[in-house]
């Protein structure tokens, strides 16, 4: 925990983001996490790496609580878990996954959809007042997608849908934004016009948090600080980017021999034999 040595800061900046002490998830017997230790302190930006099944979806869900660890310790924003009411603490906790895209009701418009995250549901239900509207419009227009707030959401192409989804995380200003492989089934352009709003919105003073998954290192810019990579649920490496994303790091984590090079911030694999 860092120590606050400043009177005028205040104990959410003082604490740490994420705190994971040796937490284990076991499914019939079989551990999906394994003894995984992970601290996430204020303005980092981490990315989350791993094969499929490594264990990169259970463990985010462990840090949403929507999964509850088999043992181990897990506090989130300063929160215990098991000590606090975690359907409201969710609240503070951006998710932007393909599974909750599947879930959101496609004719509702798009301002709809984004005031949905202030209250952490998959639509709108209560009272449309005009402080929601705001709020919601405010969060589109951070995305540069202002002019499609009145747009069905099923009607908007993939690359709006994803700028809508960002939207609905951040409206609630959260202290965490957790973004789950959220390049997926986007085209070239579309994907780097998504990757260079996430990079501007995470520059702002008031940016979050992030966790960034994906099995793509190419996605990865210098706006991502850390890198944690996972193996069969263990937690095979983590810390500052350049000494996380290496080839000996990833070939292990992969299994397979590849060259990971890095230019400029930019990262590129290429697999070897």
């Amino acid at each position: 925990m860092p120590v606050c040595t400043a009177h005028w800061r205040t104990w959410m900046e003082c604490m740490s983001i994420v705190e994971l002490s040796r937490v284990s998830f076991l499914r019939q017997g079989r551990a999906i996490v394994n003894d995984v230790s992970w601290t996430i302190e204020e303005g980092e930006h981490w990315t989350l790496l791993g094969a499929n099944g490594s264990g990169k979806t259970t463990l985010l869900k462990l840090i949403t609580a929507y999964e509850w660890a088999s043992s181990g310790r897990i506090s989130v924003l300063g929160k215990v878990y098991g000590e606090c009411h975690v359907g409201l603490h969710r609240k503070h906790i951006g998710w932007v996954s393909a599974s909750l895209d599947r879930r959101l009701p496609g004719r509702d418009a798009a301002v709809r959809i984004v005031a949905s995250g202030l209250e952490a549901s998959l639509g709108w239900y209560g009272e449309w007042i005009e402080a929601v509207e705001r709020d919601a419009r405010e969060a589109l227009e951070r995305l540069q997608i202002g002019h499609l707030h009145d747009h069905e959401y099923e009607t908007l192409s993939q690359g709006e849908q994803k700028r809508v989804q960002i939207a609905r995380a951040i409206v609630q200003k959260p202290q965490l934004l957790i973004l789950d492989e959220p390049c997926e089934g986007l085209d070239p352009v579309s994907r780097h016009r998504f990757l260079e709003d996430i990079a501007s919105y995470v520059e702002t003073p008031d940016a979050p948090s992030l966790i960034y998954v994906t099995h793509h290192i190419e996605e990865l810019g210098d706006w991502i600080s850390h890198g944690h990579v996972l193996k069969d649920g263990v937690s095979l490496a983590q810390g500052g980017i350049s000494n996380v994303l290496t080839s000996e790091i990833l070939s292990d984590a992969l299994e397979h021999s590849c060259l990971v090079e890095s230019v400029e911030g930019e990262y590129t694999i290429r697999l070897v034999g």
